[in-house]
């Protein structure tokens, strides 16, 4: 069932609200949390009415998907986000049209990017490490304890890429209590990475519809909500 516009207002409304509790809950300022709608299934009408009502950051989860949206909304000054597991052989269709990539997770990927990146003439291509935190064999991320041979192998061999932060999605868990620890853990890891490598490393993707405000708490600075703003997948 599509969402009416009405719906998306109120959805959008509740979400904000709640991410205003949760900053003030952690002594944060509400204008350190990004909302990126995260729009997979959804189509261009509903992202325009999202647009129409003050959300300005999409992240698209498959490269054919966001590309169709890309040139759909082209009217519109987005800030386009890759959220998804991403293809070494996909990546030059991307590169210049996203503001950040969450999920860098393996060598062949930083190649395939600082080749892209160099080809493209750009600058700079701004991107976020994908952390397994939870050891799950089906999502993607590096493990943490590779995270700094990963960071160390951009340094030397991607001048191309800046790495912004780090990104993660935990387990589901029913209880958003129990995601705690894994946000945790992503924040103490980025913490040590700053420290190792004397470099800042402001962004915090992490935190979902199910359990953002948490994810807030422990320190995101991105969250990603899709079925709570955009209603459940098709």
């Amino acid at each position: 069932m599509e969402i009416t516009f009405e719906e998306l207002k109120r959805n959008l409304e509740m979400v904000r609200e709640n991410i205003e509790k949760a900053c003030q809950r952690a002594g944060r300022g509400s204008n350190c949390v990004k909302l990126l709608g995260a729009t997979k299934t959804k189509p261009p009408q509903v992202l325009r009415w999202a647009y129409e009502l003050g959300l300005r950051v999409f992240g698209e989860n498959r490269v054919q998907e966001f590309l169709k949206k890309w040139e759909a909304l082209s009217d519109l000054d987005i800030e386009w986000h890759f959220i998804g597991r991403l293809q070494s052989n996909k990546a030059k269709y991307i590169i210049d049209k996203v503001v950040l990539i969450h999920s860098v997770d393996r060598p062949s990927l930083v190649d395939e990017l600082q080749k892209r990146a160099s080809k493209k003439g750009l600058d700079k291509v701004d991107v976020l490490l994908e952390v397994n935190v939870g050891g799950e064999e089906t999502k993607g991320g590096v493990e943490p304890e590779n995270a700094p041979q990963l960071m160390e192998y951009i340094l030397k061999n991607a001048s191309l890429l800046r790495v912004r932060g780090l990104m993660t999605i935990p387990p589901y868990r029913e209880d958003p209590e129990e995601v705690r620890p894994y946000f945790r853990r992503l924040r103490e890891l980025r913490n040590k990475l700053q420290e190792e490598f004397g470099m800042e490393l402001p962004e915090l993707s992490m935190g979902m519809s199910h359990d953002y405000p948490v994810a807030i708490e422990e320190g995101a600075t991105i969250v990603r909500v899709g079925s709570a703003i955009f209603g459940e997948r098709e």
